[in-house]
């Protein structure tokens, strides 16, 4: 039984200096925790957009008006990391932006 609890306390031990290590990681990057928390989440909602950029033409108003208001979500926590973080999203990233700017465009034209 004991040597089961030092093998445990040994991988808690590890798995907290993993999350230190990450976090003092981040901080040398020049960001905060919660933008990159919030990074990786707007790269799941940029994959998402970027298979509704593919047929936006086919999109209702509200389903417009969401996209817009989840694209500029993606686009705020983007601008808050290192380029070098997203550089293999780059090309969804500027689809998804044109789509966005189609979108405006459109809608402001309607008004």
């Amino acid at each position: 039984m004991v040597p089961v609890l030092i093998i445990v306390f040994m991988l808690i031990a590890i798995i907290i200096m993993l999350i230190a290590l990450a976090v003092a990681q981040i901080k040398m990057a020049g960001m905060k925790v919660k933008d990159f928390w919030t990074f990786i989440k707007a790269n799941d909602t940029l994959n998402k957009l970027y298979a509704f950029s593919k047929k936006y033409e086919k999109l209702t108003t509200t389903e417009q008006l969401i996209f817009l208001r989840e694209a500029e979500r993606v686009f705020e926590a983007f601008d808050k990391v290192p380029n070098v973080l997203w550089e293999e999203e780059y090309q969804k990233y500027m689809e998804v932006l044109s789509t966005y700017k189609d979108i405006k465009l459109v809608r402001w034209e309607s008004n």
